[in-house]
């Protein structure tokens, strides 16, 4: 780490990204420098360079840039967290290339006699995307739900967190159909309307992203089944992609 402020050349040297990249990211507000000079060169600190890091990482792992904006301004971000994330997605890149490496020699050494396009799927990877932008890219939403009433009237978010609970129980007691059922859908539909309603404009990525959490995060997990039974959490993630792919656009 550096002890002194940086110029936009010195960044640059440093990182190996251009000069023209660093003006660019200025001016959509992703990375500000820390302070400008009197004849007004850019200049950086510690603080910046950190988050240069972590824009760097997730554009690495193919993040547009304005998601990476949304992840590093939401005021809940965790860096030592997010770390141990872009580690886990690095590391599932690096499988995936690993396996194409592999893929690509038996076709060398033995020649194309069968087709596997299998190989080439990044469902693993882009799933874990999905849960890291649910968790921390919303930042739109946060500040919505900040400013809704439930944000500082602690009975009133008790009262809606009890109706999201009871709504999970709902689709609990439908586990008995399966997650295309259209009164499943009917139900993730009313899902989507209450989180928009009481939380923060819910459209099908972000409700998509949702699905991911609930089953991935173990508080989500834990929760959800508790309302709803057994299982009832992976049973809702099910029913969301169903409902997502099937492109359901009332709320987007």
């Amino acid at each position: 780490m550096t002890k002194k402020l940086l110029s936009v050349h010195e960044v640059a040297k440093l990182t190996g990204i251009t000069v023209r990249t660093l003006h660019f990211y200025d001016e959509i507000g992703i990375l500000k420098p820390t302070r400008l000079t009197g004849a007004g060169y850019r200049m950086y600190d510690d603080t910046a360079l950190s988050r240069l890091q972590n824009i760097l990482l997730f554009r690495e792992l193919e993040f547009p840039l304005k998601e990476v904006k949304a992840i590093l301004d939401n005021p809940n971000f965790d860096s030592s967290e997010a770390i141990s994330q872009q580690i886990e997605l690095l590391e599932l890149k690096q499988k995936h290339i690993e396996e194409l490496i592999t893929f690509a020699r038996e076709i060398q050494k033995e020649g194309v006699t069968t087709m596997n396009f299998k190989v080439f799927g990044k469902s693993e990877i882009e799933k874990y995307k999905a849960e890291i932008k649910a968790k921390w890219g919303n930042t739109k939403a946060y500040q919505e739900y900040m400013q809704k009433d439930i944000a500082q009237n602690e009975g009133s978010y008790s009262k809606i967190a009890n109706e999201l609970l009871t709504m999970f129980s709902e689709l609990g007691e439908l586990k008995h159909l399966t997650p295309n059922a259209d009164e499943v859908q009917k139900k993730i539909a009313a899902l989507q309307k209450f989180i928009t309603d009481n939380y923060y404009v819910c459209t099908n990525k972000i409700l998509s992203g949702l699905g991911e959490l609930y089953v991935s995060d173990e508080r989500f997990k834990d929760n959800i089944d508790k309302a709803g039974g057994a299982g009832t959490a992976d049973f809702v993630k099910q029913a969301i992609a169903l409902y997502c792919s099937n492109c359901h656009l009332q709320f987007v």
